[in-house]
């Protein structure tokens, strides 16, 4: 439905009016790049013609117009974005006075910009599913999903039958070994216009040994180093197995401390704690981007009253991601940043 449009559905009232006139329709614009438009060429000549439409919101339009023989007359219908019926009539008058009418029954549409949205629980890896909303009518749907071994779980087209606009619509992708890398979808609207959006679901846990720190202090000791760098050699290790296909892998650092001590002490010297093992993983070879974040006694994995020293409390995580992960139980909203 790109450029002018013929208009399909006029009914004629007499064969006198299809001489005199010609329609045509320009049924669908872009937001900002003008509006339908009714095209009339006078054929014959006419003492003049009226326009009366009334759109299905209730706004009605009516035009008068004189022409002569091989004039073309354009008929704007101003709308806001959207799609709209419109029916009514169009009114020619002859040189002697005598009347015919023709009757006008058509579909307007105004498209804003395509967008393509993605909520954050729309994106469900244990279900093997992706739900999303097109900004317009959906026509079609690609998509792609790659594991962190390298293979690709699906690729395929997904058709639809014009939902509506916001209307949640449903993706699926058959079970495959490891953990989804890369999610790439593109969709389609009834104009063929297409937008797209890629996810980076992908996070990786780090099984490691706790290091020890002592009281209220962030240096790594001597003797805990050893346990840092069988977390090096794992991270690295991760890093070669999928960096074939994983692009901007990062390394995310996050501190915990047990509830000993107050509250925003604890969160400061969990954060101080992260800089330190960074820093450490910097200093002995680790490439990759790595952020850090601390929570302090804000995110226990074992919950205990206020100053007990709860040793599991005291920990770190280790996480390998493509963007920020999201973290069950954290306390408020992490506040990434570089060492």
């Amino acid at each position: 439905m790109h450029g002018p449009l013929t208009l399909l559905a006029l009914l004629l009232a007499t064969a006198a009016s299809a001489d005199q006139l010609t329609y045509t329709l320009e049924a669908r614009k872009k937001l900002g790049e003008g509006d339908p438009t009714l095209h009339v060429t006078v054929r014959e000549p006419i003492s003049g013609f009226e326009l009366r439409l009334r759109r299905n919101d209730g706004t009605t339009v009516q035009k008068r117009v004189t022409g002569k023989p091989g004039s073309v007359h354009a008929l704007r219908l101003p709308q806001p974005e959207g799609t709209f019926r419109y029916e009514g009539s169009l009114t020619v008058t002859d040189t002697d006075g005598e009347t015919a009418s023709v009757e006008l029954a058509f579909t307007t549409e105004v498209l804003g910009p395509l967008s393509l949205t993605v909520g954050e629980k729309d994106l469900d890896l244990p279900g093997r599913r992706l739900r999303f909303r097109l900004s317009r009518h959906a026509s079609r749907a690609h998509l792609v999903v790659r594991m962190d071994t390298g293979a690709i779980a699906y690729d395929g087209e997904v058709r639809f039958a014009g939902e509506t606009p916001g209307t949640p619509l449903e993706l699926t992708w058959p079970a495959a070994v490891g953990q989804v890398l890369h999610v790439d979808l593109r969709a389609w609207d009834t104009s063929d216009a297409f937008t797209g959006i890629e996810l980076f679901p992908w996070r990786l846990d780090i099984p490691h040994e706790e290091v020890n720190f002592d009281f209220g202090k962030a240096d790594v000791r001597p003797q805990e180093r050893g346990k840092l760098l069988t977390s090096l050699r794992r991270i690295t290790s991760e890093l070669q197995r999928v960096s074939p296909w994983a692009k901007d892998v990062r390394l995310y650092v996050v501190g915990h401390t047990d509830t000993v001590g107050r509250t925003a002490d604890n969160r400061a010297l969990s954060l101080a704690r992260a800089h330190a093992i960074a820093a450490f993983f910097r200093k002995n070879g680790l490439s990759v981007p790595i952020w850090v974040e601390g929570f302090g006694e804000e995110a226990l994995r074992v919950p205990t009253p206020d100053e007990v020293p709860e040793e599991r409390n005291r920990r770190t995580e280790y996480i390998l991601a493509q963007e920020h992960p999201s973290l069950a139980g954290a306390p408020f909203r992490p506040n990434w940043r570089r060492p």
